[in-house]
């Protein structure tokens, strides 16, 4: 009794296996600096969707994650208004802390300045304990107290300001 050739069942023939050899040679061919020229393109082309147009080009994971979370209402905005008169959109969860909030301060910052190509270290130990958030007239002393306990909702406006002295 004959078997059929596994070509005549569908199987894999001489052809497919060049042709997929030749594909793995092509990308052992490819740099890593090509695959990530294909990388950065398929995330330039994602972020033109109108979800994530807000985004900037060289957008991380943690800020799709945060889009996406509040166009699902799990996240909120809190704008943070520096002295300079710049406003940082900060995204924290709804049942976020003060901590949590300046934890997503920084990161803000960090990332802004390896955008910006600058390598300026800062000292978050020196800067809270020389600025105060402020929400309405309220200091946001407590680290474990949730934004909601101080009223503080999507798009509210918290102030970054300078302690004053002790005397």
């Amino acid at each position: 009794m004959d078997l059929p050739s596994e070509e005549a069942c569908g199987g894999p023939n001489m052809k497919d296996k060049e042709e997929e050899k030749e594909a793995e040679e092509d990308m052992e061919d490819e740099t890593h600096a090509d695959i990530l020229d294909v990388f950065e393109e398929g995330l330039a082309r994602l972020v033109q969707d109108p979800l994530l147009c807000d985004l900037p080009i060289q957008v991380t994971l943690e800020e799709i994650n945060s889009q996406i979370a509040l166009e699902y209402g799990q996240a909120m905005t809190v704008r943070v208004l520096k002295a300079d008169g710049e406003i940082m959109p900060i995204v924290v969860v709804q049942d976020a802390t003060v901590l949590d909030l300046k934890k997503a301060i920084r990161r803000f910052v960090e990332l802004k300045q390896q955008r910006e190509g600058s390598v300026r270290h800062i000292n978050w130990r020196y800067v809270w304990r020389t600025y105060n958030l402020v929400f309405q007239g309220e200091k946001l002393e407590d680290d474990r107290v949730r934004l909601k306990d101080y009223g503080i909702r999507n798009r509210d406006e918290v102030t970054f300001m300078k302690r004053l002295r002790k005397k």
